[in-house]
């Protein structure tokens, strides 16, 4: 081997080694709770418009409405979810999870809906409501649920889906209480059925005690749902209120609670206030990220 081979050579054997670090100092870093935002204040948007804001506001992605009268059809899922998908990535932001009306594998577009976020590799989905009657039996009602959520699981097991349960504030909501849904998913796997725990709601039903609805569904949360209220007298009685985030009554020490624990899923920022529309709306999402932000920092 001549010199000039030699340094040719060593030259070579030096930039392999250096480039592998490079590319790895380079490779962007997945938060742990991508923060995304549910996109009901602005559904009527077009989806380019829609995009636009989402990356305005600066989410990580989406929980897109796909029910009737939402962002998306039911019907329409499978021409509307690909062209919703393509105007985020454009953007750099994906739709982290679907926001549904589905409590049955018999539903008409059940099937519909979740073969195409399987296919477009949407994993996660949000059920719809369940509702007690109060003049029947609780029990029976809630055992009833429960073979809903079987028949879902094993859906969702076959398509590679999770399914999460928004526990809700409010009479006669199914997992108002927590503890019900707690009782109606034993024997699912957490991989298949969790909570979409909301804080908010938690916090209304629960007044302090939601550290023990929290720890409780720990090992199945599937999405972590952030809003605030206060309470207002009104002509009904005390009546919750939505508001910005940091100006209600939700206890911060949720999020340093979910730093211990091995959660990883998205935290999606709900807006049931009064944000205005256009720019004083995405001023207000921004605030609100603003805030959550430092919450989980702190």
């Amino acid at each position: 081997m001549t010199r000039r081979q030699f340094v040719a050579a060593t030259t070579t054997a030096a930039a392999l080694t250096v480039v592998p670090s490079q590319l790895r100092a380079v490779e962007p870093t997945r938060p742990r709770w991508p923060i995304i935002g549910f996109t009901k204040p602005f559904q009527n948007l077009s989806f380019d418009a829609a995009a636009d804001t989402v990356a305005e506001i600066g989410w990580d992605g989406i929980e897109c409405p796909v029910r009737p009268k939402g962002q998306i059809e039911p019907e329409r899922a499978a021409e509307d979810l690909p062209r919703l998908a393509e105007a985020l990535k454009r953007h750099g932001r994906v739709i982290a999870q679907l926001a549904t009306n589905i409590t049955s594998v018999a539903q008409p577009n059940t099937e519909r809906v979740l073969r195409t976020a399987a296919a477009l590799g949407i994993k996660r989905y949000r059920l719809g409501e369940w509702r007690y009657d109060l003049q029947k039996p609780i029990a029976d009602q809630l055992a009833n649920v429960t073979v809903q959520l079987r028949d879902l699981a094993a859906l969702n097991r076959e398509l590679g889906l999770q399914a999460g349960f928004q526990n809700h504030s409010g009479l006669r909501y199914v997992g108002g209480p927590v503890w019900d849904l707690w009782t109606a998913m034993q024997g699912l796997d957490a991989r298949q059925m969790g909570i979409c725990f909301d804080i908010g709601h938690a916090t209304v039903e629960g007044g302090t005690v939601w550290p023990v609805n929290a720890r409780l569904m720990r090992d199945r949360l599937t999405a972590v749902i952030v809003k605030d209220f206060i309470w207002q007298r009104t002509a009904k009685g005390w009546e919750p209120q939505w508001v910005g985030l940091g100006d209600g009554m939700i206890n911060r020490e949720f999020f340093r609670w979910l730093r211990t624990t091995t959660y990883a899923g998205p935290i999606i920022q709900h807006h049931e206030y009064d944000h205005g529309k256009g720019a004083p709306m995405i001023a207000r999402m921004q605030q609100d990220l603003k805030v959550l932000r430092e919450w989980l920092a702190a």
